[in-house]
This record gives C-alpha cells, sequence and structure tokens, in this order.
C-alpha cells in the first residue's frame, strides 16, 4: 500500500497516474468472524469486550462491479453500528450478509466468513467500475453510509424506502474501517477540503442522520423559533443536532449528563442546558418495569423555566427506552418527536393519552437519502457545521476505540487513521480552517 500512500501524499499525482496505479491482492482491515459469533453468550452486554471480537487482518481484494468504485481509506471513525456488529448485539450481522448475498451474483460477494466493518470514510478514488462518469480515480471524497440498488419504484421519491435500502459496513461488507473500501459510486460526495483527513471521515453517518432527523421534510422539518430538545446533546448524534438548531435559528434545549459536556455545548453557542447530574430523573423505578409521570412533570418544569414558559416543538430522541415516555409528555400539543437508534432499549413505552388528544406526532428516522447526505456534506463544506471528533486511533486500535464509545468514554465522535500516517494531515483550504478552527477543535480532548 505505500506506492497508494505515496501517490496521495505528493499532492501533483495526475488522474492518469492514479488510475494506473497496481492495486494490492489484500489490504488491512477491520473484521468480525462468522465462527465467533457466539463467543459472548451469556455474557450482560455492558462486559462485552470488542478488543476480543474486532480482528485487523489482510483480506482479499474483492471483485470491482458496475456503478462500484475503490477507495483508498485515510480516515475512518467508530459509530455504535460498529460496536453493535463487534458485540453481534442485537443480532449478528452476518445474517444481513447472508440476507444481501442472495440477491444477485454480484452481491454473493458480500456473504463471506468475515465482515469488513465501519460506515464512515475519507480518502481517494482509486479506480471506478464500468458505468461511473461522476467520479474518477484521484477524487478527494468522503462517503456517506446509504447502499441502495435502486431496482424498486418504492425508492425513487426517497431512497431510504428502498427495499433493498442497507447501512454500507453495517449490513454490507468492504467497509471503511479498512485500507482499501469498496462503495457504490453513488455514496461517494466531495471532501471538505479545509479539513483534515480524520476529522472529514468523522461526520458522515451522525451528521447525516441528524441532518435528516431534525431538519429534512421527512424528519423534524425544523423552522426558525422551534423549541428542540436534544437528549444527549453533546454526543455524536446530539453534537449535530445541536449544531444544526442553531444553524437554523431554532433553540436547542441541551441534555447532558455533567459540566463538562454542557461546556461543549456552549462552545457550540447553545445557552438552554439541562445537566441530567444535578437533576437526577428517576423516570423509571429501579426494576425498571413502571415509569413515574411526576419525574415527566419535572421534567417539563425545567423545560419552560427556560424557554419562558414555552413547550417543546421538535424532540431530538435517541435514547430510547429510558426517555420516550418523557418526550412524548413534555412535546407539546401538534409537536414532533423524532426517533433513532434508541440506544437504551428498542421496547419504548409511553402514555398514548398525551400523544392522541393533543395530536402529537411520533416520526421514525432512519440514516438518510443520498439527497440529504449531499446536502449535509455540502454545510460542513461551507463551514456551517462542523466536525465533533474528539479523539483519534489508529486501526490497530480499533478495539480500544470501540470499547470506550461502548461504554460511553467518548465525547463527540472517535476518529481512525487507516493510510494516514498520522493525524493533521490532507488539508488543502487553510483560508477556511483558520476561520473555524476553534469551532473545528471544540471536542478536541474531552
Amino acid at each position: 500500500m505505500q506506492h497508494i500512500l505515496d501517490a496521495i501524499q505528493a499532492g501533483d499525482t495526475s488522474a492518469e497516474d492514479f488510475a494506473n496505479l497496481e492495486l494490492p491482492e489484500s489490504y488491512r482491515a477491520v473484521t468480525v468472524h462468522k465462527d465467533e459469533v457466539d463467543m459472548f453468550e451469556g455474557i450482560p452486554s455492558k462486559e462485552k469486550d470488542p478488543r476480543k471480537s474486532l480482528h485487523v487482518e489482510d483480506v482479499a481484494l474483492p471483485e470491482l462491479g458496475p456503478g462500484e468504485a475503490y477507495v483508498a481509506v485515510m480516515a475512518s471513525a467508530i459509530n455504535y453500528n460498529t460496536v453493535w456488529t463487534s458485540i453481534f448485539e442485537p443480532v449478528s450481522t452476518f445474517g444481513f450478509l447472508e440476507r444481501y448475498g442472495r440477491l444477485s451474483e454480484l452481491t454473493k460477494r458480500h456473504d463471506l466468513p468475515y465482515h469488513v466493518v465501519g460506515s464512515d470514510l475519507s480518502g481517494v478514488v482509486l479506480k471506478t467500475g464500468p458505468g461511473v462518469t461522476k467520479w474518477n480515480a484521484g477524487d478527494r471524497v468522503v462517503a456517506h453510509c446509504l447502499s441502495v440498488e435502486m431496482e424498486s419504484a418504492d425508492g425513487h421519491n426517497d431512497s431510504m424506502l428502498d427495499p433493498e435500502q442497507r447501512i454500507w459496513g453495517f449490513e454490507t461488507n468492504f467497509g471503511g474501517l479498512a485500507e482499501i473500501a469498496l462503495v457504490k459510486s453513488n455514496q461517494l460526495m466531495p471532501k471538505p477540503e479545509h479539513l483534515t483527513w480524520e476529522e472529514a471521515a468523522s461526520p458522515g453517518l451522525v451528521n447525516s442522520t441528524a441532518y435528516r432527523q431534525l431538519v429534512s421534510k421527512n424528519g423534524g422539518d425544523m423552522k426558525q423559533g422551534d423549541n428542540v430538545l436534544i437528549w444527549g446533546a453533546s454526543g455524536g448524534l446530539g453534537g449535530f443536532a445541536t449544531q444544526y438548531a442553531l444553524n437554523g435559528g431554532a433553540n436547542p434545549i441541551c441534555v447532558v449528563s455533567n459540566e463538562e459536556k454542557a461546556e461543549i455545548c456552549r462552545k457550540m453557542g447553545a445557552e438552554l442546558i439541562i445537566n441530567r447530574s444535578d437533576e437526577k430523573w428517576q423516570f423509571w423505578n429501579e426494576e425498571g418495569t413502571q415509569q413515574n409521570p411526576k419525574e415527566w412533570l419535572r421534567l417539563g418544569k425545567k423545560i419552560r423555566e427556560l424557554t419562558g414558559g414555552e413547550d417543546i416543538d421538535i424532540v431530538f430522541e435517541h435514547p430510547g427506552r429510558e426517555t420516550f415516555g418523557a418526550s412524548v409528555f413534555v412535546t407539546r400539543k401538534g409537536g414532533t418527536i423524532t426517533t433513532c437508534a434508541s440506544t437504551t432499549g428498542y421496547m419504548h413505552e409511553y402514555d398514548n393519552r398525551y400523544l392522541w388528544m393533543n395530536l402529537k406526532r411520533i416520526v421514525s428516522s432512519h440514516f438518510a437519502n443520498y439527497r440529504e447526505s449531499w446536502e449535509a456534506n455540502r454545510l460542513i463544506a461551507q463551514g456551517k457545521i462542523h466536525p465533533t471528533l474528539s479523539r483519534t486511533y489508529t486501526l490497530d486500535q480499533v478495539g480500544q476505540a470501540a470499547l470506550d464509545v461502548h461504554h460511553n468514554k467518548h465525547q463527540g465522535k472517535v476518529g481512525v487513521l487507516a493510510l494516514s500516517p498520522s493525524e493533521g494531515l490532507g488539508v488543502l483550504n487553510t483560508e477556511l480552517r483558520e476561520k473555524h478552527i476553534d469551532k473545528i477543535n471544540a471536542f478536541r480532548g474531552v
């Protein structure tokens, strides 16, 4: 891979020279193994250790198909879907690969006894397959993680509704935590050139997810002046939701777990902040079997203290079971609860009287379509939305990185260097970078 890295770092390698680079037969990648899916059986979720299941090894370069591209991965990032893959919860991802493999002769490539994981990347196009006209070898790119076949009419109004919609690197193989990734060419977007490789790689999944969930008409359809309750407002998803609320003229009410996280929200420009450690809400009894509506009332009172008596227009919901009943309750009449992820549990419970009799809406949201992803990346490139990168690991440290995310020992996003030999490389637009450097570094070192 050294000759590929040399060509990238040279800075003046032509598209023709990139296209003529000899590609290796194999490359280093982070994998999970099919014969290890039962390794954590009987162990509580929080005690499952991704360092034991994530392997860094050489894998064969897959065949390049029509409409696809090889990308030399300079950097990637850790998402919760990598954590879920590594602990084989809620299901093993090999079931996804098996089903995808049955779709066509070409998709059989994905059904392997190992799964190359990762749903983010920044890097350089090495080669494109037949039919690709928009991208060329040598293009500096980032990739969103929507993989669609687009052979059904269902997806042509919103590609997230395609019956063959999948998340690349989670429900498909050959993901971004590797030296080379295989992507569909319509996953590619221009790299924001004021960012380093690791900074540019980090927003992809969560930035697009937050855009659809909060801004898009497919999600919250946020408008100026809306009061937006954001759980985990300094986290991977919440950090972007907070920025979108501020950038769009809304009023984010940021819920965080400690003062350090509250300070991150202030750095982003938020003023209305609730520290859960101070409030000590107990939305559920100790057994986790019954909710306490009095605590919902207390949350609503705290919100109105901050907003001057107004209730919430949109709740940005992703914790799930722990908070969902409270989220439904505190939303104003006619308001919206947008939901994804459910990191504290998928089985939500809420009092339907407060939803039905007050004409509230629950809107499900999952990643983003190509247009939404492009718009979200465009805002990053313009310096209006910024990465939330706090720490960067190497490819060999991915197990530890995933463990830290699993145990919530991180802030914002955690980056991973693949081919890039060090942090800080890849910037071309220094003027725009200097203009926004404080915002770019808001999460660093936290």
